[in-house]
């Protein structure tokens, strides 16, 4: 049974990831990209219902759970996987992040969109296998996505909408780590 604090944060935690797959979305598609929900969100709806009574645990629930999020289709019809992740730093350091990601490339092999709301480009991607010999992550900012043709001015309106809607949840956060 979860407990209401941690549906609270469970609640907050999915709606900022949300709302990151949203702005990545239209913005891939505002920059004339076309661009398919296929996170096991979108695809598979009942589960989502029952979540709670899902056995996250059995190989079939684990393949499931790895579905990217996105099917994009460049404008000359290239097609890539996409994973978005909000992390309000860009890092990912949790151990299921970085299992999640293994089972991503070895599956999927697709991009990881990370969206943070800590420091410029809020917006940034990486390629499969996406973390260097030191297992750091390889990010380089979406603008560098070539095959996307993201527009600038459609990015920068997206920066803002980060800033307004995801960083003032998280300034105490950032006054934190730079001890303010």
């Amino acid at each position: 049974m979860v407990k209401p604090a941690q549906r609270e944060s469970y609640a907050e935690s999915m709606l900022k990831g949300r709302m990151a797959e949203t702005l990545v979305e239209e913005l891939l598609r505002a920059s004339g990209n076309e661009v398919y929900r296929f996170g096991y969100e979108a695809v598979l709806q009942n589960l989502t219902q029952i979540q709670d009574r899902f056995d996250r645990l059995n190989k079939a629930s684990e393949r499931i759970r790895i579905f990217p999020d996105f099917i994009v289709l460049d404008r000359k019809g290239g097609p890539a996987f996409v994973e978005v992740k909000f992390r309000w730093d860009s890092r990912l350091d949790q151990e299921g992040d970085i299992k999640r990601l293994e089972r991503l490339h070895a599956d999927w092999d697709a991009k990881l969109v990370i969206v943070n709301c800590f420091q410029k480009p809020y917006f940034r991607i990486a390629d499969p296998p996406y973390r260097d010999e030191k297992r750091g992550l390889l990010l380089r900012p979406l603008l560098a996505e070539a095959n996307w043709k993201i527009k600038r001015e459609l990015y920068e309106d997206a920066e803002r909408l980060v800033e307004k809607y995801l960083s003032p949840t998280l300034i105490s956060l950032r006054h934190k780590a730079l001890n303010l």
